[in-house]
């Protein structure tokens, strides 16, 4: 796990805690909130119960996400009626993609005898997710689950833009909606690779305590992943995010997606 933090260079972190800190509402410090996941990285042990997000009323949560999505995907639908455009113009095959992730786990840590199974398996509850296709339609043609890399050849042209810019994403409000998801979380993986990360990582199925989001700490401060460090790094962030969460850190981070998206910072 100390090799991830220490991935990151010194003329990155003071950007980072000034990212970090206007998400959170107050400072950040790169080595804070580590102490769980380098005991649990150290020992290999999944300490469940030593790891509590805070409390947030579920009420709340749903009103408001529920509220800024539907306002959100009628303000935005002229840019995905063009995207939808775009995508069946320049590619054969479906405009959108759909693919099985793994959601929220609800139960407690420390739950029930016996939860252990369930999440090892799993996670959490399996939802399908909504996203504007961005790759050939036999990217995955071997029905394994493949990380994309820079440059990736089975990104269409459009695709490239699409994942740069995060607009493949906005299909995501309507998994907002159906109350999969939630506009601001952890990103949601697929069942394959949340097995592989979690048995490599023991914390990494603590992320799924909360709803997944279309954007979060981690999306805003790392790019996509590439390989097992770049991984742990999203998880620290994850963590952090899960043990200060509110309605206002959400705003805050929702508000610094927009130069991410703006920008095309990070993707490919």
């Amino acid at each position: 796990m100390d090799r991830a933090i220490d991935a990151t260079s010194s003329a990155q972190l003071g950007a980072v805690q000034s990212r970090r800190a206007v998400a959170l509402g107050g400072p950040a410090d790169v080595a804070s909130g580590l102490e769980f996941v380098r005991e649990s990285s150290t020992t290999g042990s999944r300490r469940s119960g030593g790891f509590e997000p805070r409390a947030r009323s579920e009420v709340v949560d749903r009103g408001v996400n529920l509220t800024l999505a539907s306002v959100a995907t009628l303000l935005v639908a002229p840019v995905m009626l063009m995207v939808a455009l775009a995508v069946m113009l320049t590619s054969p095959g479906p405009v959108m993609y759909t693919q099985t992730r793994v959601g929220r786990d609800r139960r407690r840590p420390g739950g029930r005898p016996g939860s252990d199974r369930r999440r090892a398996n799993s996670g959490g509850e399996l939802f399908t997710i909504f996203k504007f296709r961005s790759m050939r339609t036999d990217a995955e043609t071997g029905g394994t689950a493949v990380w994309a890399v820079q440059n990736d050849p089975r990104v269409t042209p459009i695709g490239n833009f699409l994942r740069r810019s995060r607009l493949d994403e906005l299909p995501q409000l309507l998994n907002v909606i159906k109350g999969d998801m939630n506009i601001v979380g952890p990103r949601p993986e697929r069942p394959q690779i949340f097995n592989e990360l979690a048995g490599q990582i023991p914390e990494y199925s603590l992320r799924a305590l909360a709803k997944p989001g279309i954007t979060g700490l981690a999306q805003i401060n790392h790019t996509y992943d590439t390989c097992i460090e770049s991984v742990r790094v999203k998880v620290r962030y994850d963590l952090e995010y899960l043990q200060s969460a509110s309605v206002w850190t959400d705003l805050r981070i929702m508000a610094m997606t927009i130069p991410v998206m703006l920008l095309r910072k990070g993707g490919w």
